[in-house]
């Protein structure tokens, strides 16, 4: 069995030394052909040099470096694209998941015979605001999603070499891989973690409503739905309305009155307009970034003693 360790590294420099021992012990257990990749996603402190350092004294290790911080989720697919284990396990090197949820992991996915065991949070970190913004957008998500994703996910998950590439096949510019993974199917089991915290969270308000209006639109046609619903809706509650009142005048000479909720009908039908058309263009730039099919990611340079082979699958059509 050959076994591939997949990490990103961003801001990583006090962890990565301890996260390459402890996921070397765990992965010993199992089997002796094991292989550690790690992608560089432009980290802005010394993670790349002591990913570097590593490679030098364990042939083991892998280094991707990308040429720039594309984000997380594309560092994460750029390291499965070039994992080419039996197992292929992903997983954070922040140490916030333990890197021997491997040895776990591994005996439920052999008991149960599954393909894919995931984290999910026992009790979700953080405090009030982040608890209650989670539970909405898993909430939300779930309700417009023909693929429903579990909630509180980790990213440490480990994975059959057949969902790998199923799940690298996947080409989404705008990327929301817990939509992705959920979507790609095979049999998939959720493991129960607790997930540490060793340092604030950098999600505010403004990147969770990002976040929401990007995997809404990634993986959703609902809203697209709900604006021709509204639109009825809104017509014939005009309709009805403009009847009522014609009826008035006829029947009993009497007409509305009242400047305030004209206004008010205008001020709503405009924002409502506008609205609208703002969700139809977020589709619309969604179709414009797909239609380029630009990479993930960059590639700078590969290091470790297996850098050669790697290159060799990046130079692959």
């Amino acid at each position: 069995m050959r076994l591939a360790v997949v990490s990103t590294l961003y801001m990583s420099g006090p962890y990565i030394e301890e996260f390459h021992r402890r996921i070397s012990q765990a992965a010993a257990k199992l089997t002796d052909d094991y292989q550690i990749i790690f992608v560089d996603d432009g980290s802005p402190d010394d993670s790349r040099q002591k990913a570097a350092a590593l490679c030098k004294a364990d042939p083991k290790v892998v280094l991707i470096e990308l040429s720039r911080n594309f984000g997380h989720h594309k560092a994460m697919m750029t390291g499965l694209e070039y994992a080419d284990g039996d197992l292929v396990l992903l997983i954070d090197s922040d140490l916030e998941e333990e890197p021997e949820l491997l040895l776990t992991f591994h005996e439920l996915l052999e008991k149960n015979q599954m393909d894919v065991v995931y984290g999910v949070q026992r009790a979700r970190k953080g405090g009030m605001f982040e608890r209650v913004t989670g539970n909405i957008f898993y909430s939300f998500i779930n309700s417009v999603s023909p693929h429903p994703v579990p909630r509180n996910l980790v990213t440490a998950r480990l994975m059959r070499r057949a969902y790998v590439q199923a799940l690298v096949a996947h080409r989404d510019q705008a990327l929301f891989l817990a939509g992705v993974w959920a979507a790609t199917g095979f049999r998939q089991m959720a493991a129960p973690v607790t997930k540490l915290s060793h340092s604030p969270t950098t999600y505010n308000l403004v990147k969770r409503v990002r976040n929401l209006v990007e995997a809404v639109t990634s993986f959703s046609t609902t809203p697209l739905s709900l604006i021709f619903y509204l639109g009825c809706l809104i017509s014939l509650t005009a309709a009805v309305y403009g009847g009522y009142l014609v009826a008035r005048r006829v029947l009993f000479g009497e007409l509305m009155e009242g400047w305030a909720s004209l206004i008010i009908s205008i001020w709503f039908l405009g924002g409502l307009t506008l609205f609208c058309l703002g969700v139809i263009g977020i589709y619309l730039s969604k179709v414009f970034v797909e239609t380029k099919r630009r990479p993930y990611t960059v590639i700078r340079e590969i290091y470790g003693a297996t850098a050669g082979a790697l290159k060799e699958i990046q130079r692959r059509p």
